[in-house]
């Protein structure tokens, strides 16, 4: 049974590692769009406009109040009925999941920058500091070590909330999991090695995450 079934992962590699790219592109798009997106949100909200900060906030609360799944729909079937714009499965995806992850990774830098003394923002702007030289040289860097553990935990939670692309025809690692269950009624070994792959993906980033939000909340 156990050589049945690395015979099987063996003969099915090619497949799966089609898959496993297409998952890992996803996931990794959407993180550096999410990681930088999420940078300029967490500044505008921290500006002080009030017009601006109510039209993130409109945002922040739509893709709170919305599941991601919805948004996926959304955007694959709604944009080409009543625009015409047709979305590749796998670019809908990224999109879908980079603007998610803009408003979550969005609120952890506007929260590890509020956590600065407002000091600092004092002196940067007496000594003639202007926003990018403030934001850039003084307030990011210190906020740097206190989103980091969160803006991981983010990272994980688009990782398998990519998953869900298969709902839009994306053939990605799951997909292409399903298929080879259909064809070889191997669901246990299978989802095992689904398990196995995210596991493997996502504990690597959450360990770290975790040490890190221990030294902070002791320094």
């Amino acid at each position: 049974m156990a050589s049945s079934g690395l015979e099987l992962l063996w003969v099915s590699a090619p497949q799966l590692l089609t898959g496993i790219g297409r998952t890992l592109g996803i996931s990794a798009l959407a993180i550096v769009f999410s990681a930088e997106g999420g940078l300029v949100y967490g500044v505008l909200r921290n500006l002080g406009v009030r017009w601006l900060d109510s039209v993130l906030l409109v945002y922040l609360e739509a893709f709170r109040a919305i599941p991601v799944l919805v948004w996926l729909y959304l955007f694959f079937f709604g944009l080409p009925i009543f625009f015409g714009w047709c979305i590749p499965g796998f670019w809908c995806a990224v999109l879908v999941l980079s603007l998610w992850g803009i408003s979550e990774s969005g609120e952890v830098v506007r929260g590890a920058l509020r956590s600065i003394p407002q000091g600092q923002r004092e002196a940067g702007l007496a000594i003639g500091l202007g926003l990018p030289d403030l934001y850039g040289r003084v307030l990011l860097p210190q906020a740097l070590r206190r989103m980091t553990p969160p803006m991981i935990n983010v990272f994980t939670r688009l990782i398998k909330t990519s998953s869900l692309a298969v709902l839009i025809g994306v053939v990605d690692v799951i997909k292409i999991g399903q298929q080879i269950i259909e064809r070889t009624y191997e669901s246990v070994l299978i989802y095992s090695f689904l398990f196995l792959f995210f596991f493997l993906v996502c504990y690597p980033l959450s360990a770290p995450s975790r040490v890190l939000e221990r030294r902070c909340s002791h320094s």
